[in-house]
C-alpha cells in the first residue's frame, strides 16, 4: 500500500485551494508514478484507469492519497472525456496504446485509441476551458536519427503504425493549438525506463529474466541505441513543461542528450545484478528491417531553456533502483519472464 501526507493537509482539500489535475492512463507504468509526483507537490488529480469489470486500477491498486480520484472510463468514449474533464486545470494526456510488435497484429486498435482519445481529449479540453493541456508524445516519431542529437525539428518518420498513430495525434493536438488557442504542449519523452515498466520493454526483459535465474537471456537486436530516461525524470519533465506558459503551442523533448547501445545496457544490467548471463538472439523479439529504429539520441536544450530542466538520475544509478524494486518477490511475481509480451 502506498500512502501520502500532504505537505499542507488537509485545510488545502477542503477550501480547493489545489490545482486540478487530470491524468490519462493513470493506471499504467508513467502515469501511475506522475500521479504520485502531482500528489507529493499537492495537486489535486483526477487519476483515470481503463475500465474493466474486474475493476483492477492496474498500478494505482493500493495508492490512497485524500487529495486522490480514481474514475474508470475509456479515452475512446468523447462523452466520458467531456465527464472527467470537468473543473480540471491541467490535463496530462497519457492514455495510449504503446506496444509497437502489438501494432502490427492490431493497427486499428492503436488508431481508435492513440488519435480519436487524443480528439477527445482536446474537444473536452476545448469544451470545458481546461489551461493547460499536454499531450504525451514518443521519441519514435522521429525515427532512426538522420542527425544527432535529435531536436524537435527532426523529421517525423512513421516506422511503425504505433509511430504513425502518435504523429497522427501530436498533429491533430496542434491543430487544436492553431485553430482554437488551445493551450497545448507537446511531450516528447524519449525511453522511459523504471519500476512497474511493461514486460515487453527491454529492461524489464533484462532485468526478470536475471532475477529468475536465467543464464541465457533471450532478447532482439542489441546494436540500435536508445536514450534513455528514469521514469521520475519523466515526471518532473511533464510537471515543469506543465507550468511553462512559453511551452505552450511547442513540441518538447524530455531526455537525457545521452546514447546507448542495447547490449552495453545489458551488460551494465548484468554487472549491477552480478550475473554472468548470455544473449541468444531471439526472431520473434526482432523489428521488421524498415520498422526498427536503430539510433535515439535527444536533444534536450530546448526543456532545459524552457524550464531548466535538468535528468536527476544517471543511468546506473536509475537501473539500479529500477532492479531493486524488481527483486521485490511480490513484485518480480506479477512478470512472467518466460513468456514474450509484445
Amino acid at each position: 500500500m502506498i500512502n501520502f501526507t500532504p505537505q499542507y493537509g488537509y485545510l488545502n482539500i477542503i477550501f480547493n485551494l489545489m490545482k486540478k489535475a487530470l491524468v490519462t492512463g493513470a493506471d499504467g507504468f508513467i502515469g501511475s508514478h506522475l500521479t504520485e509526483m502531482l500528489l507529493e507537490q499537492n495537486y489535486e488529480v483526477r487519476a483515470i484507469s481503463y475500465y474493466n469489470s474486474f475493476n483492477n486500477w492496474g498500478w494505482l491498486e493500493g495508492m490512497e492519497h485524500p487529495a486522490l480520484e480514481v474514475i474508470t472510463g475509456d479515452v475512446r468514449d468523447p462523452y466520458f472525456c467531456k465527464f472527467i474533464s470537468k473543473d480540471i486545470d491541467t490535463i496530462f494526456h497519457l492514455a495510449a496504446l504503446i506496444g509497437i510488435p502489438y501494432s502490427y497484429i492490431a493497427p486499428d486498435s492503436y488508431m481508435d485509441t492513440n488519435i480519436k482519445g487524443t480528439l477527445n481529449i482536446c474537444q473536452a479540453a476545448r469544451e470545458n476551458k481546461v489551461n493547460r493541456v499536454i499531450i504525451t508524445s514518443t521519441s519514435e516519431v522521429y525515427g532512426t536519427a538522420q542527425y544527432i542529437p535529435i531536436d524537435e525539428k527532426h523529421p517525423k518518420q512513421p516506422q511503425s503504425p504505433y509511430s504513425a498513430t502518435k504523429i497522427g495525434a501530436d498533429a491533430l493536438a496542434m491543430s487544436f493549438y492553431n485553430s482554437f488557442s488551445l493551450p497545448i504542449v507537446i511531450a516528447r519523452p524519449f525511453n522511459t525506463y523504471g519500476p512497474r515498466q511493461s514486460a515487453r520493454a527491454i529492461i524489464p526483459t533484462i532485468i526478470t529474466q536475471i532475477a529468475n535465474n536465467k543464464k541465457e537471456i533471450k532478447l532482439g537486436d542489441l546494436t540500435p541505441t536508445r536514450d534513455f530516461n528514469f521514469v521520475k525524470d519523466t515526471c518532473k519533465g511533464f510537471i515543469e513543461l506543465s507550468n511553462c506558459d512559453e511551452a505552450i503551442g511547442e513540441e518538447v523533448n524530455i531526455s537525457s542528450n545521452f546514447e546507448v547501445s542495447m547490449r552495453d545496457t545489458l551488460e551494465l544490467i548484468a554487472e549491477i545484478m552480478n550475473s554472468d548471463v548470455n544473449f541468444v538472439e531471439d526472431e520473434q523479439r526482432l523489428r521488421p528491417e524498415n520498422s526498427e529504429v536503430f539510433r535515439l539520441w535527444g536533444d534536450n536544450s530546448k526543456i532545459n531553456k524552457l524550464t531548466g530542466f535538468v535528468p536527476s538520475y544517471s543511468l546506473k544509478d536509475g537501473l539500479k533502483e529500477t532492479i531493486d524494486w524488481f527483486l521485490n518477490k511480490d513484485n518480480l511475481k506479477t512478470y512472467k519472464s518466460d513468456i514474450y509480451n509484445v
